[in-house]
């Protein structure tokens, strides 16, 4: 009787013990991860943008938390997916600049660590990395830059299909169609990859003048003189002399030859024509020269670029949406972010490349029911580096050792709390040139305040930056009586963190650079 009664225990343990371990192993978060291109933190309502309005995107923040210091490492789109997937910085992974480099998939990947934690993968969308997804389960991504009107997608096994729409809507069906048919038993993880917002800004049919009874407000900077600053005088993406009237800004479109209209059915033709003849015509109705010839462009350039935006929001709204009708909100992190910041008319620019605020900051959101508290707002220094160490953290992983960044989750759960030990200082550097841009290469430091930056291969040249005094980053204070102190404990720590990041080639660099 006794050994009936211990056998009956035993069991019960090992049925409650199972039975625990089934619940805890489906009580592990899924896991969104919205990626866009060239979307800036300027252009959404969250993060006080008066240009737009972003309810999709503002959700996460209402519902989450709101990065205000996420900084990207090097300020271009191929580099910051490779940075996504490794968790370490471009020298590292192997992918520095957006060219015809394979990426090499065979380093310890964020995808394929999840799946070894008993993830199902999945990535649609945009990648441009020159090489097919690896350790994702499924797959449908669009070859290179893709297009936004009837686009082409790589599915398994590598076979392209040309699907009729709008590339912001059939990414988001992909995804969904991901979702309906995914393993249910496992937790998911999934890149969800926009190619909005990146030019030639082509937005969805219905958002089409979106914004015409708008006046956008010019940035402070806008007329920007570069005085004190060499590479910033020499780059080539200025609204106004880099801006193409044809091909960005769509003035007198030669529908039969122009490359970027092949996609379009006759439909869709006849609607982007009839709206595009009236920007044309208008364009034509004044001589506009000098600075009435820039403010125009600028004008047309912030409608096209925020109507293209509107799509990606909606969309991502729906996706949201889809969560919240389907039970999976609750259960599932949310992540918005985009490869990198990008230039609306600041500095006179659009584009992205320079360690100047605007396309060294990226937005950051992410949404954790039960773990983040909405609407908390975290101004911590936080790198993309950090994201894959910090999304296999949140998976309950183990954080391949070779990754450079480190779990933010801490952050997540103290908010700003100035007790949580973080980072004060972020490295970052730059390396495509001379096309397209010529914007010259270089490494700097980032503080709370502060900005050292030196330019190199055609630049050779030192800046630094109060970000206290002057947060439009016109007035290079390096060299400047007083900044002594200031100037040598920021190189110091530049060294550092160049040692610490094991980046050879910049400190060979720096040892050779001008005082």
């Amino acid at each position: 009787m006794k050994t009936k009664l211990l056998c009956l225990l035993a069991a019960m343990v090992l049925f409650t013990f199972g039975s625990n371990a089934q619940s805890s192993e489906k009580k592990k978060p899924n896991i969104i991860f919205i990626f866009s291109d060239d979307h800036a933190y300027q252009a959404i309502s969250a993060y006080g943008s008066k240009l737009t309005t972003t309810p999709g995107i503002d959700r996460l923040a209402k519902e989450g938390a709101l990065f205000t210091n996420a900084l990207v490492t090097n300020s271009i789109c191929g580099p910051s997916r490779a940075t996504l997937l490794t968790g370490k910085y471009s020298h590292m992974n192997g992918y520095k600049r957006n060219d015809r480099t394979l990426f090499d998939t065979t380093q310890p990947l964020l995808s394929r660590t999840l799946q070894q934690t008993g993830y199902q993968t999945a990535w649609v969308g945009k990648m441009h990395l020159n090489s097919l997804p690896a350790g994702f389960d499924y797959w449908n991504v669009l070859p290179g830059q893709g297009h936004y009107y009837n686009p082409d997608f790589i599915s398994q096994p590598n076979d392209t299909t040309r699907y009729k729409g709008y590339v912001s809507d059939l990414i988001t069906q992909f995804s969904i169609d991901f979702l309906e048919k995914r393993d249910t038993e496992k937790p998911f993880f999934m890149i969800v990859g926009h190619k909005a917002t990146h030019r030639e800004w082509l937005p969805d049919l219905q958002d089409l003048g979106t914004f015409d009874d708008t006046k956008f407000p010019l940035p402070d900077n806008f007329y920007d003189n570069y005085a004190g600053r060499n590479s910033a005088a020499h780059q080539d993406m200025t609204i106004d002399k880099t801006m193409l009237l044809k091909e960005d800004l769509k003035v007198d479109i030669d529908y039969q030859k122009s490359w970027i209209y092949n996609r379009f059915d006759d439909k869709q033709k006849k609607v982007f024509k009839a709206y595009y003849d009236k920007v044309s015509a208008d364009y034509h109705s004044k001589d506009r020269k000098g600075k009435e010839l820039i403010e125009w462009k600028y004008q047309r350039y912030m409608n096209d670029y925020l109507s293209t935006a509107k799509s990606l929001d909606r969309n991502i709204g729906q996706l949201l949406d889809y969560l919240d009708k389907n039970g999976l909100a609750e259960n599932t992190i949310v992540i918005y972010a985009s490869d990198q910041g990008f230039y609306l008319g600041e500095h006179g620019w659009f584009d992205k490349r320079f360690i100047y605020e605007e396309s060294l900051k990226t937005p950051f959101l992410i949404r954790y029911p039960g773990v983040v508290k909405p609407g908390t707002t975290i101004d911590q220094l936080m790198l993309n580096i950090d994201w894959a160490p910090s999304i296999i953290d949140l998976a309950g992983g183990k954080v391949p050792a070779q990754m450079q960044g480190k779990s933010f989750l801490p952050l997540l759960q103290s908010g700003t709390s100035a007790k949580t030990p973080w980072r004060k200082e972020a490295y970052y550097h730059y390396y495509e040139y001379p096309q397209p841009h010529r914007v010259h290469p270089h490494f700097g430091i980032r503080t709370d305040r502060y900005k050292l930056a030196y330019f190199y291969k055609g630049g050779d040249s030192w800046e630094l930056y109060d970000l206290q005094e002057d947060p439009t980053e016109v007035s290079n204070i390096y060299g400047k009586q007083g900044t002594e102190k200031l100037t040598a404990d920021l190189k110091q720590k530049l060294k550092k963190l160049m040692q610490e990041y094991k980046d050879k080639e910049a400190l060979e660099i720096l040892a050779k650079a001008k005082p």
